[in-house]
């Protein structure tokens, strides 16, 4: 039995006519901590002292460090799930992002992002799904939506 690591895929391959509006892709859960804090200041270099002087944070009213909207953004990372497997090589970019920030997100919450296509645009060759994002903390509190929209290929003929 041969092996070829170019057949190798977790789901099958879909394209965007396959995708239909309400699908929705789940992401892991992911529990925030310290260490999530400063490797997100070593790459970003963000240095502002909500985010990494307890201090601060208790004389601002805020239970603990609070983490740095990007940051929790990226809790909603569509490669954190099963969605871009299911794209595999359909996927030619993720073409735009928006979040609106609900709630804070501190060391020791879950969260649990969820990805749910709202909008199917064709176009051509290809179309643009828009995927409505969500992030819950362990509470059931929302504290992130938002959009994602992915540049995606149409069935080859």
């Amino acid at each position: 039995m041969s092996f070829d690591p170019n057949d190798y895929k977790l789901v099958p391959q879909r394209w965007f006519d396959d995708f239909k509006q309400g699908e929705r892709f789940p992401g892991n859960s992911h529990t925030v901590t310290e260490s999530h804090f400063t490797a997100f200041r070593g790459m970003t270099g963000d240095n502002h002292p909500i985010h990494y002087d307890i201090e601060y944070c208790k004389a601002h009213g805020h239970p603990g460090l609070l983490a740095h909207g990007l940051q929790v953004l990226a809790y909603t990372a569509a490669g954190a799930g099963l969605s871009p497997h299911a794209f595999g090589d359909a996927l030619v970019a993720f073409i735009e992002v928006s979040a609106r920030f609900l709630k804070g997100v501190y060391p020791g919450d879950t969260m649990y992002p969820l990805l749910e296509i709202v909008e199917l645009k064709p176009q051509r060759t290809t179309g643009v799904i828009v995927m409505r994002a969500t992030l819950h903390n362990q509470k059931g509190e929302l504290v992130l939506e938002g959009t994602h929209r992915l540049l995606v290929k149409k069935r080859p003929h």
